[in-house]
């Protein structure tokens, strides 16, 4: 059978099961048809980019596998969001038979080489953070002999996600193991204080988050003051952008031309005030490698050799990167003249 699949790299997965988590979410067992299996393979902490269509609008969103790599099924779980339009359709409407359109699976926030196989690994979810970490302590109970401890921030203990998988998972795992639950609704929300007493004794470690934004930087914070290493913390973060990026009248205003090179070939586009590089590259007919569309997955980077510009979202570049000119193209603005950016 020949693959099928969309211009723009998307597949047609469709649901073959979906297991309610919570009250507000959802996992969805995805069925990955064997033609294109191999575009699927995944590492544990990665995410997918799904397609839908919401009243008449297409639109993507980043959700991460909260399976592990060692099993045969695809899975990803989506929690309720207020204003989320797709995490609201997908709680509400996603049934067996369903087809979402997928990307392969992409990110950075993955099981990083370790000095030594024993070395803990530190990890703090907030919320639906849990699906990444779930994925990535798995993987790690299963292929490691590493010492994990799990720190696990919810609102109320109605909202935890997989709480009976975890409990599973600390029963067989006595000794290697170790979950702590936070509870918005007995405490408030968690402190610098509460990191520090959860990590007291640690020694050389990985530490992963995933969460809201403010737990993420309350947890961060409170690493680096106490003195963990930057290149030790792996964060994974999120955001969802249902319109074009607001542009002040101070952005791009002088640009009138942007320089593009992809495949080889050089193009020179006219400037559109407002459009991002991507949205320039598409406009001069340019089929310019893209995926989520949120600046989470580092599919569309690219790097800027000429010219000066602005990201208005980055959570795929490391600062190494962003020093020797790498953009990530569909969160990017040209801030000068002209601008010269390369696809290598």
């Amino acid at each position: 059978m020949a693959e099928e699949s969309t211009t723009d790299g998307f597949a047609p997965l469709r649901i073959k099961r979906v297991v309610r988590e919570t009250a507000d979410a959802v996992s969805l067992v995805l069925d990955v048809p064997e033609h294109c299996s191999h575009r699927f393979r995944y590492q544990a902490g990665q995410f997918l980019t799904v397609r839908v269509t919401v009243d008449g609008r297409d639109l993507r969103r980043c959700y991460s596998m909260s399976s592990a790599p060692l099993e045969d099924e695809l899975q990803i779980t989506v929690k309720r969001d207020p204003g989320g339009v797709v995490s609201n359709w997908i709680n509400d409407t996603a049934v067996a038979g369903t087809e979402l359109h997928a990307a392969p699976p992409d990110g950075r926030f993955v099981l990083r080489e370790i000095d030594s196989d024993s070395a803990d690994l530190v990890a703090f979810a907030g919320g639906s953070g849990i699906t990444p970490i779930m994925s990535l302590v798995r993987t790690a109970l299963a292929d490691s002999s590493r010492r994990i401890k799990l720190f696990y921030a919810n609102r109320a203990r109605d909202s935890v996600i997989f709480s009976d998988r975890l409990a599973r998972l600390a029963e067989a795992n006595a000794g290697r193991l170790v979950v702590e639950y936070h509870y918005d609704e007995d405490g408030g929300v968690v402190t610098p204080a509460a990191v520090d007493s959860f990590t007291a004794g640690v020694g050389a470690a990985e530490y992963y988050i995933c969460g809201p934004a403010p737990f993420m930087a309350t947890v961060e914070n409170a690493l680096q003051a106490a003195g963990v290493p930057k290149v030790r913390l792996h964060l994974e973060r999120f955001t969802v952008a249902d319109a074009a990026p607001a542009v002040t009248a101070d952005d791009a205003q002088a640009t009138e031309e942007v320089v593009i090179e992809l495949d080889r070939r050089v193009t020179t586009a006219a400037y559109r005030k407002g459009d991002t590089l991507l949205q320039t590259a598409r406009m001069s007919g340019l089929r310019a490698p893209s995926s989520c569309e949120t600046g989470s997955c580092g599919t569309c980077m690219a790097r800027v050799v000429e010219g000066t510009a602005r990201m208005l979202n980055n959570d795929a570049l490391d600062d190494d990167e962003v020093d020797e000119g790498w953009v990530l193209t569909c969160q990017t603005l040209p801030t000068s003249r002209s601008v010269r950016v390369v696809y290598e």
